[in-house]
């Protein structure tokens, strides 16, 4: 049986891997274009938006690693950033079905794909909304996409050879807690910040920019990864599909390092946070009008001086023999328990958009926590399968999650992280959020049942408490040989 118990506990457990074996570094590198070339919906809200042609180009970009004693591979990981509102249910499946046959030697469950949360990609997975039938259909572009990832994949894997990996860190104030607290204990989603009633912003901002940087042999800068915790949302409600603030960024970063720079973007723990201010927006625009940029221009601005800074240590200790260790694991987390009352609310919305095409979202949002609550009846309210990554490369420690998880979370486990550095990725699943305590008693999307299939309470006490102690114990033991 797979073990079951809270999800931050866990990844943190399976972060204790601090002592291993150094091998020759390989890697490969490599972009696609995954920009549809027909109208499509776009995903990331309630409503149907229809983009007839794209403002930028959408790409996925594959980092292929091996470490190597000799003939001897120690481990090896693939992790593709992917410009896409998450990697929903059944694409990370599809992706291995073709790369496995193609990479005898590599092992496909080392595959790793996460999403930057662009607000403005195709939708990817039937069924979500009622769509008109003269635009490219979800699974059509999802059977291509993940063609072009596979393939993406596969270069970048025969691609690799010897070279060094950097690491640094900058700062970036991109993430802006996006949750008002009201005088009654409320909180909301981009509620309004100019009222007597406002009392503060919910949670913490995590302005931290970590990257890592890879070197061929004769120094050339081949590849960056840049993790921010702030999904890409500056421009997530326009109706044309778009890479959101990492399309600019890649535009600087490859004016000065070269256009056949790969850039990944690692989407850190922002579940409760977006690149949008929620206050002070006059004197912001005031800055950037004497500057002459555009709100998504001055993110990229501040991502990239942020790069810069990391860059300028980082090209300063190059590795060519780091430590490489990847451990992949299946958790089944407990679902959020649906109370009573959860049920009766949900039950009365659904019923209100039953009858609308048009309402196909809020339906389905309100349907599922009737379903649960029909399957928990039996008194487990069930669990939810994941996967989760945790890597070291050096002194880097990297760990995945499915979720749009809270800030806090990430927080939590940069503090207790060996490791001198840590990067989070979410949304290396379909999501859903995973809010904290604070969000669940505030409530407001994000934070309501709907919107959670996973969430802060600990049911389990010191049973769980034993099992996180249990599986750390054993992860340590996986990622350190003796």
């Amino acid at each position: 049986m797979k073990p079951r118990f809270g999800f931050p506990a866990t990844l943190l457990a399976l972060c204790v891997i601090w002592t291993s074996h150094a091998a020759e570094l390989r890697f490969g590198s490599t972009t696609a274009d995954i920009t549809p070339d027909k109208p499509v919906a776009l995903d990331g809200q309630r409503n149907v938006r229809i983009s007839k042609t794209p403002e930028t180009p959408i790409t996925a970009t594959a980092l292929a690693l091996e470490s190597r004693d000799g003939d001897t591979v120690v481990d090896q990981a693939i992790i593709v950033s992917c410009d896409l509102v998450a990697i929903r249910d059944g694409i990370l499946e599809k992706v291995r079905a073709k790369v496995g046959p193609q990479l005898k030697d590599f092992d496909a469950r080392k595959l790793l794909l996460c999403a930057t949360h662009t607000h403005t990609a195709p939708v990817t997975v039937d069924g979500k909304y009622n769509l008109p039938a003269d635009i490219l259909q979800p699974g059509d572009y999802t059977e291509w996409m993940t063609t072009r990832v596979a393939e993406v994949v596969i270069e970048a894997w025969r691609k690799r050879a010897p070279g060094k990996v950097g690491w640094g860190q900058g700062q970036a104030v991109i993430a802006q807690n996006r949750r008002s607290v009201f005088s009654d204990g409320s909180a909301v989603m981009y509620g309004k910040t100019d009222t007597d009633k406002f009392r503060g912003i919910e949670g913490y901002e995590d302005h931290n920019l970590e990257a890592l940087f890879f070197w061929d042999n004769n120094d050339r800068l081949v590849t960056t990864v840049i993790n921010v915790a702030s999904p890409a949302q500056e421009v997530g409600g326009q109706s044309r599909v778009h890479a959101d603030f990492w399309h600019p960024v890649r535009e600087q970063l490859r004016a000065r390092h070269g256009k056949e720079l790969n850039v990944l973007a690692w989407n850190g723990a922002g579940g409760d946070v977006t690149s949008r201010l929620m206050y002070g927006t006059a004197a912001d625009t005031r800055m950037r009008k004497l500057r002459g940029l555009s709100r998504l221009d001055e993110v990229a601005r501040r991502i990239v001086n942020g790069w810069t800074e990391a860059l300028e240590g980082a090209q300063k200790d190059k590795h060519a023999n780091p430590v490489l260790r990847h451990s992949v694991r299946d958790l089944d987390l407990p679902l959020r328990v649906v109370t009573e009352q959860e049920a009766a609310d949900a039950r009365k919305e659904a019923e209100k958009f039953a009858k609308d095409p048009a309402q196909k979202w809020n339906y389905n949002w309100n349907r599922s926590v009737v379903t649960r609550f029909e399957l928990q009846k039996g008194g487990d309210p069930g669990v939810l399968p994941t996967e989760i990554h945790v890597l070291r490369l050096g002194d880097v420690a990297i760990a995945s999650n499915q979720f749009e998880l809270f800030t806090d979370y990430g927080v939590q486990m940069k503090a207790r992280s060996p490791a001198v550095q840590t990067f989070v990725i979410q949304l290396a699943g379909p999501g859903s959020y995973l809010p904290t305590e604070r969000a669940v008693r505030g409530g407001g999307y994000s934070a309501v049942i709907q919107s959670s299939r996973v969430g802060p309470q600990r049911r389990t006490g010191a049973r769980r408490a034993q099992r996180c102690g249990d599986q750390g114990a054993l992860a340590n033991q996986e990622m350190n040989p003796t």
